[in-house]
């Protein structure tokens, strides 16, 4: 990776968790920075780095580039709520991710999901890419007819919530690392197991999302509490056949820290339906799930995926993985409520992405070498290697 492009994601993940202090100095009545903080992270950053990352190359190609100041511009429409391009950017950046999948997986319809056959990384991988263009695609019509059409109304769908979906193609690609660097030897039972995982992440998001929209509270706490016990199983599985490489400290960290927004969400769940659902309690737990989940878990995946080709860094993982939890479980939540507070966080996140981004380090043959066996049992021997799916670069 280049250092420009290093620079670009240092100072869009930087300025998305400033955004998110702004309330301290413009009323959110007239500004609503919140959807600039969702969207310069979870779109800009996160998408960009999701097509960086499946294409394999050494630098961000002309499709990465178009993608990222789409991103950027969509992101400032939805802001300044000018709703008319807001509607047609999403549609073309939505067709430059179908390229990249296409590309990358060899098909338009996602059949390889449905076959056992296929490594359950790969299969994050592409459902990452798959979700990220449906949402894209899918916003057109949210806007057209949140903003203009209103044919149909829901209560707790409104457009902040539907751009906040935009998280969960991060999600999946970084359980797609997770999964990659596990051993291959295993028994049958555990390549059923990491089948279903696949399954319940994905369906039980879905299912977990239209049980928000229908008000079903004891339905939204089964699905959320089989979703804490299918990440926790995957930290237990990852714990003990996960290999042996740097990435792991931080991928466990990610893990623990989806684990806490597991926690976080469903303890608000209960807390939205008690007698105890008061502003002074329920907002700093809403900001405490928030902060875990975009720049606890998120930013795990998204730093491995965007140095995939120079581990192992230069730096010491446990004392970056502590200024990782401070930040995220103090700084963040407390500056949310008090301005000095927010400053240092937002000062301590840049020192931690400047450490992340910028430590030298030599190319991991080890990962090297996972990334071609994990290749090597999607692709049969006799099939020809496309730019798409040859190995990954060994960039520094």
């Amino acid at each position: 990776m280049s250092w420009q492009f290093k620079s670009i994601l240092l100072v869009m993940m930087t300025m998305a968790l400033a955004c998110g202090f702004l309330h301290h100095v413009f009323p959110p009545a007239l500004h609503n920075f919140e959807r600039l903080h969702i969207f310069l992270f979870n779109l800009c950053s996160g998408g960009t780095l999701l097509l960086y990352f499946t294409e394999g190359r050494k630098t961000l190609s002309q499709r990465g580039r178009l993608f990222l100041v789409l991103a950027v511009g969509f992101a400032l429409c939805a802001f300044q709520q000018w709703y008319v391009p807001a509607l047609v950017i999403p549609l073309i950046l939505a067709a430059l991710v179908e390229q990249v999948r296409i590309d990358h997986f060899g098909s338009r319809f996602p059949r390889s999901l449905f076959s056992a056959k296929e490594p359950v990384a790969r299969k994050f991988h592409q459902a990452a890419l798959l979700c990220l263009s449906l949402g894209l695609l899918f916003s057109s019509p949210v806007i057209l007819n949140s903003v203009y059409l209103q044919w149909f109304t829901i209560e707790k769908l409104k457009l902040d919530t539907f751009f906040l979906g935009f998280s969960f193609p991060i999600s999946l690609i970084s359980m797609s690392v997770i999964f990659s660097l596990m051993k291959k030897e295993e028994l049958r039972l555990t390549a059923l197991l990491k089948e279903a995982s696949f399954w319940i992440i994905n369906l039980g998001v879905i299912v977990f999302f239209i049980f928000i929209l229908a008000g079903l509270v004891t339905s939204q706490v089964v699905i959320a509490t089989l979703l804490f016990l299918t990440v926790a199983f995957i930290l237990y599985l990852y714990w003990h056949e996960g290999i042996q490489l740097q990435q792991k400290a931080f991928l466990t960290s990610g893990i623990l820290f989806l684990l806490v927004t597991s926690i976080t969400g469903i303890a608000y769940i209960l807390l939205s339906f008690s007698s105890y659902y008061r502003p002074e309690i329920s907002h700093p737990l809403l900001r405490l799930h928030a902060f875990t989940a975009l720049y606890g878990w998120n930013i795990s995946g998204l730093v491995v995926i965007s140095r995939h080709g120079d581990f192992p860094l230069q730096l010491h993982s446990s004392k970056v993985i502590g200024l990782h939890w401070l930040t995220v479980l103090l700084l963040c939540p407390l500056g949310y409520f008090l301005p000095y507070l927010a400053v240092l966080a937002v000062l301590a996140y840049a020192w931690l992405l400047v450490r992340l981004f910028f430590n030298q380090g030599g190319v991991d043959q080890a990962l090297i070498a996972v990334q071609e066996e994990t290749l090597h049992t999607a692709v049969p021997d006799n099939a020809p290697r496309s730019a798409s799916n040859r190995p990954m670069p060994r960039n520094r």
